[in-house]
């Protein structure tokens, strides 16, 4: 395995296609994006433009493959301290996600509704290249990142296969464990102490 390391600023778009391409078979992806011609590119735009702050509000570290591309990242958000705003960020969700608009809204008040207040570190996504999977880079990347931590972390898991892998890395389920998008597709809260 190549070491881990920061992503570079030119680098997230690649991050956000790598999140788009390994989460695109789950129904929190559906969900959000019901056209499948609309969902890859829409999804890429999306996880990109919420990349692009975590280098100076978090990290965004990454594992290359054999040949130079991005095997596995994960984006994680400091939220020991305020987040700053992301400029024009509303009329920025509208331009990428378009007429899927309303979803994205919708995925932003469970979330913020539900999000702890506890300061912590947020692992917001943690994507491996199908590609690359069952390889042992997501365990990777989270151990990494919480040899460094001195506080709590917090996720949002999106299946069964996922909650385990968190639970083998300390995380616990939180109560409420799922919360629910508008057409009852769930995320799955999950907390390291």
């Amino acid at each position: 395995m190549t070491p881990i390391r920061s992503a570079t600023p030119d680098e997230i778009p690649a991050v956000g296609r790598l999140i788009a391409l390994s989460f695109d078979h789950l129904p929190q992806n559906h969900s959000l994006v019901p056209d499948e011609n609309d969902r890859l590119p829409v999804m890429t735009d999306f996880f990109t433009f919420l990349s692009e702050s975590a280098p100076t509000s978090g990290r965004v570290d990454v594992i290359e493959d054999a040949a130079g591309g991005l095997a596995a990242a994960a984006v994680w958000f400091d939220r020991t301290r305020e987040m700053p705003e992301i400029d024009a960020y509303e009329q920025r969700l509208s331009a990428l996600t378009g007429r899927w608009l309303p979803n994205f809204q919708a995925l932003d008040e469970v979330f913020e509704k539900h999000h702890p207040e506890e300061p912590h570190w947020h692992l917001a996504f943690l994507a491996v290249h199908p590609d690359h999977q069952s390889a042992g880079l997501g365990s990777a990347l989270m151990q990494h990142t919480h040899e460094q931590l001195d506080v709590p972390a917090y996720l949002e898991a999106t299946n069964e296969d996922n909650i385990r892998l968190y639970e083998r890395h300390g995380y616990t389920r939180m109560s409420p464990f799922d919360i629910r998008l508008p057409d009852d597709t769930p995320f799955f809260r999950m907390w390291r102490p």
